[in-house]
């Protein structure tokens, strides 16, 4: 009489997968992306996974892997830490050290961005708004892509010298200045200057 075979493969993933379920990873993937009121189809581009690949992680349908939590945390500014915490016990004080930050254009797609940033409070969790360090790039006028995201925006200009493009307005920064508007506003940034042009940004996720 044969014995069946056992499949420790599918038993090996349903262990994992019981054992995540507690952290509610989808949830918190799906949570991040609609605080951002990103599409699937978006976050896919920031990410270089497929919208349906993403679907099925937010859905339950697949358990995701550490790099592919890692590269979707990176997307928006959270630390890895994030989908495995309880919410109760979420950081209180959290800091990000220097040697820890990367920096990521704004536009993983594009050869000529004209800004790029670092998270300041990546290992914040729960966070009520978002801060970056913005590093702002000298670019032709016409290769500007204005945006815009839900929420207010204040920009504190550190060093160089900034043209900000808000509505069908534009503003011309020097370090010290600073700047508070609706995001709601299409809006761009541009370096009119070839050394450094650094500043402060703080978004949050509605405007009040």
């Amino acid at each position: 009489m044969k014995k069946k075979k056992h499949n420790s493969k599918a038993t090996d993933a349903t262990t994992v997968e019981e054992s995540i379920r507690p952290y509610a990873i989808a949830d918190k993937l799906r949570t991040l992306r609609l605080r951002r009121s990103m599409g699937l189809a978006q976050l896919a581009e920031h990410s270089g996974f497929s919208p349906a690949m993403l679907s099925r992680l937010e859905n339950g349908r697949l358990v995701p892997t550490l790099p592919t939590l890692t590269r979707i945390a990176l997307v928006f500014g959270v630390g890895l830490d994030y989908f495995f915490t309880d919410p109760r016990k979420r950081h209180v004080v959290a800091i990000s050290r220097c040697n820890e930050r990367k920096v990521f254009p704004s536009d993983p797609k594009s050869t000529s961005t004209s800004w790029s940033f670092e998270s300041l409070d990546f290992r914040a969790n729960e966070r009520k708004l978002n801060g970056f360090l913005a590093h702002f790039h000298s670019l032709p006028e016409q290769k500007l892509t204005p945006h815009f995201h839900p929420g207010v925006e204040l920009l504190y200009l550190i060093e160089g010298e900034l043209e900000m493009t808000i509505g069908v307005e534009k503003f011309q920064l020097s370090a010290g200045d600073s700047v508070y508007f609706d995001s709601l506003q299409k809006h761009a940034y541009r370096s009119l200057v070839k050394t450094p042009c650094t500043a402060v940004v703080i978004t949050t996720a509605s405007s009040t």
